[in-house]
C-alpha cells in the first residue's frame, strides 16, 4: 500500500505535528512516516541546502532509509508543501498523491501574499532573540494558531522541543532562502493533488493556495476560522477533508 509521508515546514519537526499521526490512523488511513527537513529535529545535524531541490533530495533519502514504500502520498505543510510538489515533479512515478497545506510558490503569489508585511518586523525580532525560545515560541503561536484553549500546553511543549532539538538560527535562514527562492514549474503534478488553505492564516495570504489550485485545476478546500498551523487548531477536520476526498483511504 502507498504510505503516508508527513513534512513540516520552517524551522518545526515531527513533534510539532501533535495529535496528528494518532487522529490519522485512528481513521483508518495508517500511520503516516515523519521526516524532518535537514536542520530540523532528528534531522538537525544535516546540511540545510539552500534551496527547496536540495531539500527535497535530503527528504526522499530520508524515506528510503525509513524504508518507505514507493509511490507514497505525502501531506505537507507551507515550506514541506514546497518540498513535496518538487519530489512529485521530478520523480512522477514516485508520488501518488499530495496534500499541501497553507503554501505558497512563485509565480502564483507576490512576496507580500507569501509572507505579510505585517508580520516581518516580529519575525525580525525573533531572529534577534533566537535562543530565547519562550520568546519566539510565543511569536510562532501568535502568528500561526488560532485555537488559544491549550495555548499554555502549545507553549510549554515546544520550548521543550526547541531546547531538546534545537534549530540554529543559521538554519532557519537558509529554510526561510529557500523557501523565498523556490518557483514551481509550469506543469501541475501528475498526482491527484487537494490544496488545503485556512481562511484566517496569518502568516500566508490564503490566496496563494487558492492560485495554485486555480492554476492546477484542482481542488481547494477551506477551513473557516483555523489559522497557519490548521493541524494544530483542526487536526480532526484535516483528517476528514482528506478521507472526502479518496486521498486518505489505502490504495495498492
Amino acid at each position: 500500500m502507498s504510505p503516508w509521508i508527513f513534512l513540516r515546514g520552517l524551522t518545526r519537526e515531527s513533534r510539532h505535528w501533535g495529535g496528528l499521526p494518532a487522529m490519522w490512523a485512528a481513521r483508518g488511513m495508517g500511520q503516516p512516516i515523519l521526516i524532518d527537513l535537514p536542520g530540523n529535529g532528528s534531522a538537525r545535524g544535516a546540511a540545510v541546502p539552500a534551496d527547496v531541490r536540495g531539500m527535497m533530495e535530503a527528504v526522499r533519502a530520508s524515506a528510503r532509509h525509513a524504508g518507505a514504500a514507493l509511490p507514497c502520498r505525502i501531506l505537507a505543510m507551507s515550506l514541506g508543501a514546497m518540498v513535496a510538489t518538487d519530489w512529485a515533479q521530478t520523480y512522477p512515478a514516485e508520488v501518488a498523491g499530495l496534500v499541501l497545506v497553507n503554501t505558497s510558490m512563485r509565480p502564483f503569489s507576490t512576496m507580500a501574499q507569501r509572507l505579510r508585511p505585517q508580520n516581518w518586523v516580529a519575525l525580525l525580532g525573533m531572529a534577534s532573540h533566537w535562543r530565547d525560545r519562550a520568546r519566539c515560541e510565543r511569536t510562532v503561536h501568535r502568528l500561526t494558531c488560532e485555537r488559544m484553549d491549550t495555548r499554555d500546553a502549545d507553549l510549554a511543549a515546544w520550548v521543550a522541543i526547541g531546547q531538546s532539538a534545537p534549530v540554529t538560527r543559521a538554519a532557519a535562514l537558509r529554510q526561510l532562502l529557500a523557501a523565498a527562492r523556490y518557483q514551481v514549474r509550469g506543469s501541475a503534478p501528475a498526482c491527484a493533488t487537494l490544496i488545503v488553505s485556512s481562511d484566517a492564516d496569518r502568516l500566508v495570504n490564503p490566496v496563494c493556495s487558492a492560485r495554485i489550485a486555480a492554476a492546477w485545476r484542482t481542488q481547494n478546500v477551506q477551513h473557516p476560522w483555523a489559522g497557519h498551523d490548521l493541524p494544530h487548531d483542526d487536526g480532526a477536520w484535516l483528517c476528514g477533508k482528506v478521507a472526502e476526498s479518496g486521498l486518505g483511504w489505502p490504495v495498492g
